[in-house]
């Protein structure tokens, strides 16, 4: 199952992304995208991909209920960094 991530909240300011922003994860491990990546962002992607590429539901890993939904590492309130909120769906 493919997916979509799209930024839905930034709070503080990010240097990468912007709401509205968003990539693909296809076949359950490519990633694609026409945008700039954060590494740091991905890794809080990294725990959930493959469990929701394979069908189980946000609802199940406790992360939303028709959608999954994670924020990067970056505690902008004491980095003066950003922090964003993905949303997480299938395609």
């Amino acid at each position: 199952m493919d997916l979509q991530i799209e930024v839905v909240e930034i709070r503080g300011e990010c240097p990468v992304f912007k709401k509205g922003d968003s990539f693909k994860i296809l076949d359950g491990y490519r990633l694609k995208s026409d945008i700039e990546l954060c590494l740091h962002s991905l890794s809080a992607i990294m725990p959930y991909y493959v469990a929701l590429s394979r069908g189980i539901s946000p609802a199940e890993l406790g992360l939303g209920k028709d959608a999954c939904f994670v924020q990067c590492l970056d505690p902008c309130e004491y980095t003066k960094g950003g922090t964003v909120i993905f949303k997480i769906t299938n395609l």
